[in-house]
C-alpha cells in the first residue's frame, strides 16, 4: 500500500539540502547533493542517482524545482544526486562509459565509496541505500551494483546504456545512428574547461534547408560533420570514427559481461518502443541473471518510449494502452520494490518478469524472460510478397534499388526535426508505397496470435555492391472496422550493417551477385496480432538520417568519399536453397 498523500508543499519545505564533495579512494572528490527530511519519521532510507547530466541546481539554498517522487517523499525517503567523475562540479577526468575493472577506480568503485560515505555521514539514515537511473544514469545504476556495497540494497537500472556497439544509442548491430549521436555529441561531448554549473556545447550554426534529411545529406557522413562543424572540438566524435568495428574499445565498455558480484536486489526496466536503449535493458537483465544466482533479479518491459514510465503512459504515437501504464508501474512495482528492500515494507510478491502485452493491452507476469514454454513458429518470405508457413520449392526474388543520393527516409515527412520518441510505434503504411521498400503480408489471421521473446530473421540477399544495410520491420496490419484500420503499425524493427553478418569484429565485403545470408535478431516483443489482422514484414536498406548512409561499398563509412557512394540493386531471395524467413516464439 502506498502512504497517503501529503498536502501540497514545496520540496524545500520538506527537505534540508546538504552539499558534499565526497572523496573517492584515489582522492578525487565528487559533488553530491543530499536532501534530508526535515521531519523524519524515524531512520530513513536513501534513494540515489548518479548522473552525467548535472546534480544541480548548485548551492545550499537552490533546490530541485518540484517535489521528487511523491510516494517516496510521503514515505520519508532521503534523496541523493551526484555528478559523476569529470562532469559538472565533480573533480576528475571524464570518460564516456568508463570501462569497469580497467583502472583502480571506475564507476563501480565510485559508487561503493559514495554509499560508504553516505551511510556513515548522513545523520538519521537507516543504513540502506537504493539507486536508480534512466538511460545514461541507468548505466551508472548498473555499474554501481557490481561488487556492491553491503548497504546498497536495491538497484533499478532503467533503459540502461549497456553496449554502445551492439544495440544502444551509438551503433545498432554495427550501423551508426548519426542523427541521434550528432545531436547529442554537439552538446554533451564538448569538453569542459574546469568545474562548471552549466555545460555549453558548440555554438549555434545554420543547418540549412530541408530539415535533418537535407542537413545530413549535405554533410555526407561523420567525417563531413567533423570537417565542417566539429573541427577538432569534440574528441569523442573522432573516437567513434576510429572504432567502426566491435574492437577492444567497445568490448571493454560493454556492461553486460561485467555484472558480477551483485549482492543487492535488481529491477531492470525498459520500454517496448524505446529507440535508444531497449537492447541494454534486455541484456543487462539477462546477464545479471546468469552471473548472480540467488538474488532477486526482476525485469519490467512496458509499452513505452525512452523513459516514458517516468511520465504519462496512456498512449504513444496515437496508440492507446487502455490505462496509465506508467502510473501502474510506479504504484505497483517501482515503489513497492524499493520499499521492500530499503524499509522492510510488505512483500509485493513481484514476478520475475512483468511485461505489457501490446495488442491486448494487458500486463502479464512470467517466471522467466523470455518465457520457457514458447512454441516456435516460422514465416517464410514468398513469391508475390506474401508470407507462408513453409518455404517455396522454387527460388524467386524481389528486388529494389538503394540509392545513397536519395536514401529512404525514416519518417513520412523527411524534413521533420528531432527523432520522435514514438518512432518505433509509428504507422508504416506510407513507407509501403515506396519503390525502395519491400513489404510482405501474411494471410488474414483466423485467430489471435501471441508473439513473445526475440524475433530471429534469416534473410538471403544478393547485391551489386560490396556492402549494404538491412532493415527489417515486423508490422501489425490492422483491418477495416478496427481502431487503426488500414495502418501498418510497427511491432519491432532493427538494422544491421551487412559487413558484420558473420562477425562483429571482423567485417567482410559482399561478393556482387553471390547469394548471402544475413542473420539478424530483433529485440524482444510481447504482442498479440488480433483475429482478422495480418502480420507484415518490411525490408529496406536505408533508414535516413536515423542511420548514416551505407555507400554500398566496403569502405570506412564514416570517412567515405563522395565517389564511394553508388547505387546498388538488392534482391531478397525466397524459396529453394535460399529461403528467407523470420522465426519467433508464440504463447
Amino acid at each position: 500500500m502506498l502512504p497517503p498523500p501529503l498536502p501540497p508543499l514545496e520540496f524545500k519545505d520538506l527537505y534540508e539540502k546538504i552539499e558534499y564533495q565526497i572523496p573517492m579512494r584515489d582522492g578525487v572528490k565528487l559533488y553530491t547533493a543530499v536532501y534530508v527530511p526535515r521531519k523524519p519519521k524515524g531512520p530513513f532510507p536513501i534513494i540515489m542517482q548518479r548522473t552525467p547530466y548535472s546534480a544541480g541546481p548548485y548551492g545550499k539554498e537552490s533546490y530541485k524545482g518540484s517535489r521528487e517522487d511523491t510516494p517516496f517523499v510521503n514515505a520519508g525517503y532521503g534523496f541523493v544526486f551526484q555528478d559523476v567523475r569529470g562532469r559538472y562540479m565533480s573533480e576528475g577526468e571524464w570518460e564516456n562509459v568508463r570501462p569497469i575493472g580497467r583502472d583502480k577506480t571506475d564507476d563501480a568503485t565510485d559508487c561503493y565509496d559514495t554509499v560508504d560515505f553516505l551511510v556513515k555521514n548522513v545523520k538519521g539514515n537507516n543504513g540502506r541505500v537504493g539507486m536508480r537511473g534512466i538511460s545514461y544514469p541507468g548505466f551508472y545504476a548498473g555499474a554501481g551494483a557490481i561488487n556492491s556495497h553491503p548497504a546498497l540494497k536495491a538497484v533499478s537500472p532503467q533503459a540502461p546504456v549497456t553496449d554502445w556497439f551492439m544495440g544502444d544509442d551509438v551503433y545498432h548491430r554495427g550501423a551508426f545512428f548519426v542523427q541521434d549521436n550528432w545531436g547529442f555529441s554537439e552538446w554533451f561531448d564538448v569538453p569542459r574547461k574546469g568545474l562548471e554549473q552549466d555545460h555549453v556545447g558548440l555554438p549555434d550554426y545554420d543547418h540549412g534547408p530541408g530539415g535533418p534529411y537535407g542537413f545530413y545529406l549535405r554533410m555526407g557522413n561523420s567525417n563531413g560533420l567533423e570537417t565542417n562543424i566539429a573541427k577538432g572540438r569534440i574528441p569523442y566524435w573522432k573516437e567513434i570514427m576510429e572504432h567502426d568495428t566491435y574492437d577492444a574499445y567497445w568490448k571493454e565498455r560493454a556492461l553486460q559481461d561485467k555484472m558480477k558480484g551483485v549482492k543487492c536486489a535488481m529491477l531492470t526496466v525498459g520500454g517496448l518502443f524505446d529507440a535508444e536503449d531497449m537492447w541494454g535493458a534486455i541484456h543487462l537483465y539477462q546477464s545479471t541473471e546468469k552471473q548472480n544466482p540467488g538474488i532477486y533479479n526482476g525485469f519490467v518491459m512496458g509499452p513505452w518510449s525512452h523513459g516514458q514510465w517516468a511520465g504519462k503512459g496512456t498512449s504513444l504515437n496515437g496508440m492507446e494502452f487502455g490505462s496509465d501504464t506508467s502510473a501502474w508501474f510506479q504504484k505497483n512495482i517501482e515503489f513497492p520494490f524499493f520499499d521492500r528492500y530499503l524499509r522492510g515494507g510488505a512483500n509485493p510478491k513481484l514476478a520475475e518478469a512483468t511485461v505489457f502485452e501490446t495488442g491486448a493491452n494487458e500486463w502479464r507476469r512470467f517466471n522467466s524472460w523470455p518465457p520457457k514454454d514458447l512454441k516456435k513458429k516460422a514465416l517464410y518470405l514468398a513469391t508475390g510478397k506474401t508470407l507462408t508457413a513453409a518455404p517455396g520449392a522454387k527460388e524467386s526474388a524481389n528486388a529494389y534499388e538503394n540509392d545513397p543520393a536519395h536514401p529512404t527516409p525514416y519518417l513520412a515527412n523527411p524534413e521533420q526535426g528531432d527523432r520522435p520518441g514514438g518512432l518505433l510505434a509509428q504507422d508504416e503504411a506510407w513507407n509501403a508505397k515506396r519503390d525502395d521498400v519491400l513489404t510482405y503480408q501474411g494471410p488474414v489471421l483466423t485467430a489471435p496470435l501471441r508473439m513473445a521473446g526475440p524475433i530471429d530473421t534469416d534473410i538471403w540477399v544478393t547485391t551489386t555492391g560490396t556492402d549494404m544495410d538491412l532493415i527489417v520491420k515486423v508490422l501489425d496490419i490492422w483491418p477495416a472496422g478496427t481502431p487503426y484500420a488500414g495502418q501498418m503499425r510497427m511491432v519491432r524493427s532493427e538494422v544491421i550493417r551487412g559487413r558484420f553478418r558473420d562477425s562483429w569484429s571482423d567485417p567482410k565485403p559482399f561478393v556482387p551477385g553471390q547469394p548471402t545470408r544475413i542473420p539478424l535478431r530483433l529485440n524482444d516483443v510481447l504482442h498479440t496480432f488480433g483475429k482478422g489482422h495480418r502480420i507484415g514484414v518490411m525490408i529496406q536498406s536505408s533508414w535516413f538520417p536515423l542511420v548514416d548512409r551505407n555507400p554500398n561499398r566496403f569502405v570506412n563509412v564514416h570517412k567515405a568519399k563522395p565517389t564511394d557512394y553508388q547505387k546498388a540493386t538488392i534482391k531478397i531471395l525466397n524459396g529453394g536453397k535460399h529461403a528467407s524467413r523470420l522465426s519467433f516464439g508464440t504463447l
